[in-house]
């Protein structure tokens, strides 16, 4: 494959037609449907024959999806970048609000959306002050509905051309919209390829919603650039989780925190041990910060490597992974960093010396161009071209980096930093918890004082003096937790992360 002439998503659709024509790149459970290298080629020139003749859609056209994870969502979307345009994939689990702002913002005159989410697309049409055409499309089907009769078009794209428009969902204010290019896309992929050691043999099982950064970018473009696979699943289902794997005999995945620590919960030993999970090399974290104690009880239940990254819609998903065995890992870290450079800036934006907090920076290809139709944040968002993240972290003398938690999260306690995630770490060592996050509440004494919420696994009890004891045992009376609420369920965002802000607003309600 000749990697330097390869630049678009368009590119790597044709080699990989060209040089692995049957090989299956998507695999559906639901529908028992596999698309190989040279059917999606051949799907995504009639989608593009069908967005410019039928739809009369342009290059650089903008277009909307509202779709979950299907057959249709995910050739829709790369047949949306194959043909020049620009993808915007609408987040089913935002607010109806939210959303309209996104179209309006977004100036998309067309919705695709499937059957199941047409109702949320009419509302919020209803929302929006222009004119936009809805288009419903079956889940499976899609490219079963258009016209057979079409031409191969061959519009001129380069890798400077924008194709995902992302809009992240920050805990205040209006989201942000992310402008990505193929350049950046294709090194999102390649940054997964590089860090995770893919090869054309390997098999990504797919769990994670593709209007997320992670979901897209690691088992779609990680796939697409190491002409491998993937498992396409509509979403997580615990019970079907390892029953997927052992039946399509996949080699690694990609979650998040919150799913490890359902599977801890739901599965037996004998349950999986009844299943053959052989193929497996790795599994892989992102979207939050895992929790050592999690960690190590998953590796534990289920003897299969856990490897924590971190990665960013900014930066096309992954910046840093731990590496795969036999090289050392570090838990509580996201890793080294991998086909981007990462370093540490202190308050005055000079390198922080190993093992100093500052805030974690990034720079590479596959970093984006700015943050759409706002020029003020994406001039904030950088420095002498390097992307401010917003996290905290040090470095280490061996490059592995350790985060602190947000800017915006960390809690000031009578003038003392005091990290969230440090008393996260502590409550997820308790055998008891299943989720926990620490947040800060006002407090006329020490400015800001320390609460937690948790949630417990089934059939568990145990006593809020225990858990404050268990924390005072660890971090001492000033960093613990004044109070603990306990939950069913913590808030989270649509990849997983626990949105710890919201526990607060919760709590006074």
């Amino acid at each position: 494959m000749e990697e330097n002439l390869l630049s678009t998503v368009r590119d790597y659709i044709k080699i990989n037609a060209k040089e692995k024509a049957k090989a299956n790149f998507i695999i559906c459970p639901h529908t028992n449907q596999n698309i190989s290298n040279d059917k999606l080629k051949h799907n995504l020139d009639k989608i593009n024959y069908y967005l410019v003749n039928k739809k009369k859609l342009k290059k650089k056209s903008i277009i909307c999806t509202l779709t979950e994870n299907s057959l249709s969502s995910i050739q829709l979307m790369l047949g949306i970048m194959y043909s020049g345009m620009v993808q915007v994939p609408l987040n089913l689990v935002a607010g109806e609000d939210q959303l309209a702002y996104i179209i309006e913002h977004s100036e998309s005159k067309i919705i695709f959306s499937t059957k199941n989410n047409i109702e949320l697309a009419e509302k919020i049409i209803k929302k929006v002050s222009t004119k936009i055409e809805l288009v419903e499309i079956d889940k499976n089907n899609f490219l079963e509905e258009i016209d057979n009769n079409f031409d191969i078009l061959d519009s001129e794209i380069n890798k400077e051309d924008n194709a995902l428009l992302m809009y992240t969902s920050g805990t205040t204010g209006k989201p942000k919209g992310v402008m990505l290019s193929h350049e950046n896309l294709l090194h999102g992929g390649k940054n997964v390829m590089i860090s995770h050691e893919l090869t054309s043999t390997d098999k990504a099982l797919c769990v994670l919603p593709l209007y997320h950064i992670n979901g897209l970018i690691v088992t779609v473009m990680g796939p697409l650039v190491s002409q491998s696979s993937l498992i396409l699943c509509e979403k997580f289902s615990a019970s079907n989780f390892w029953k997927y794997i052992s039946q399509f005999k996949c080699t690694w995945f990609s979650v998040v925190p919150t799913v490890i620590s359902a599977l801890i919960n739901k599965y037996s030993k004998e349950e999986f041990d009844s299943l053959d999970t052989s193929s497996i090399r790795f599994g892989r974290s992102a979207s939050a910060a895992l929790a050592p104690e999690t960690h190590r009880n998953f590796e534990e239940k289920f003897n299969i490597q856990m490897i924590e990254t971190m990665g960013l819609t900014e930066s096309c998903a992954p910046i840093l992974a731990n590496p795969l065995p036999p090289k050392k890992i570090k838990y509580g870290s996201p890793g080294i960093p991998y086909g981007n450079d990462v370093t540490i800036l202190d308050n005055d934006f000079n390198e922080a010396k190993r093992n100093n907090i500052g805030q974690i920076c990034v720079k590479g290809k596959n970093v984006m161009k700015e943050y759409y139709k706002n020029p003020i944040e994406t001039k904030k968002s950088f420095y002498k071209g390097w992307f401010l993240t917003g996290d905290l972290g040090l470095m280490d003398d061996e490059d592995f980096v350790f985060v602190r938690g947000r800017i915006k999260e960390l809690i000031i306690k009578g003038g003392e930093n005091i990290s969230p995630r440090e008393i996260d770490d502590v409550l997820y060592q308790h055998p008891k918890i299943l989720e926990a996050a620490a947040f800060s509440v006002e407090c006329s004494h020490y400015g800001e004082k320390i609460e937690a919420g948790v949630v417990l696994k089934d059939k568990e009890t145990v006593s809020e003096e225990e858990l404050l004891k268990h924390c005072i045992g660890s971090l001492g009376k000033y960093k613990s937790p004044d109070k603990i609420h306990f939950f069913k369920e913590l808030p989270k965002g649509s990849s997983g992360k626990i949105q710890r802000l919201k526990i607060k607003d919760i709590i006074k309600n």
